[in-house]
């Protein structure tokens, strides 16, 4: 069964706001952050969003179940910058024969990690909030964005969850056959890479039938279409943008204030 619904409570302030007015905070507030390598104002960031979490209505356990392969993520990154990066400038932390671990590679690897956390938690935070079909039309209605597009992009939502489907029918159907990689730790990478590439035809076939069926409904026409849903765009929707920008530069100001900011460019 398909499914990709909103996960928050329905009557939480923030989770009521336009999709728009959610997806253009997000974007304003991460794009600020990626001006600096900083450990500070990503830090900062991702306190902010954690203490917002209850007014979009999202449970931390949800946030936990839906966040863990991002959380996976930024541990192995760690790890790896920890002891392959090539700047060992700062102080000595550890020295344990050929794992030397400084100061500065430390707030590096730090900075990137937090960064990943803070630009990635807004976007988690606003899908889990947001209905796919009132996010296209909110695109059409106050983005202004192609039919085409926003039609598209609803389509891919709601396909999302056939992918895990059919990641275990296949492999359910290989192991009837007897492939199966066992306890063989290449076998099983060469299976996995096998399944997902499997995946990935079934994907671009299933996409090229439905942009062939959507140019058949006239979705390339460029004729003006009707909605039945309307979406508005109320004076608190374009607070909730300004907040985001402001609570941004707050970080940011405080990363500058403290002399740990350190610019991307420059």
């Amino acid at each position: 069964m398909i499914d990709l619904e909103p996960v928050a409570t329905p009557g939480a302030p923030l989770a009521r706001r336009n999709p728009v007015a959610k997806l253009a905070a997000a974007m304003v507030f991460t794009i600020v952050l990626v001006a600096t390598l900083d450990p500070v104002a990503p830090a900062i960031a991702i306190a902010v969003e954690l203490a917002v979490l209850p007014l979009f209505g999202v449970r931390y356990r949800v946030l936990a179940r839906r966040a863990w392969p991002l959380l996976a993520a930024a541990v192995g990154i760690l790890v790896t910058l920890v002891l392959f990066a090539a700047d060992r400038s700062g102080r000595v932390l550890v020295d344990a024969g050929p794992v030397l671990v400084t100061e500065g590679v430390l707030v590096t690897a730090l900075g990137l990690v937090l960064r990943m956390l803070a630009v990635a938690l807004p976007g988690i935070i606003v899908f889990a909030t947001t209905d796919p079909t009132e996010l296209a039309d909110a695109l059409i209605q106050n983005a202004k964005a192609p039919a085409r597009f926003a039609i598209g992009a609803l389509a891919a939502f709601r396909l999302v969850p056939l992918l895990e489907q059919e990641w275990r029918m296949i492999s359910m159907a290989r192991r009837a056959r007897g492939v199966d990689a066992g306890r063989n730790p290449v076998a099983k990478l060469r299976l996995f890479a096998s399944t997902a590439f499997t995946l990935l035809v079934g994907a671009i076939r299933r996409g090229t039938r439905l942009a062939v069926a959507m140019d058949a409904r006239g979705f390339d026409a460029g004729t003006p279409r009707t909605v039945a849903r309307r979406q508005r765009f109320t004076r608190a929707d374009a607070l909730l943008v300004v907040a985001a920008a402001l609570l941004a530069a707050a970080a940011l100001t405080t990363s500058i204030l403290l002399g740990t900011f350190r610019p991307l460019l420059g």
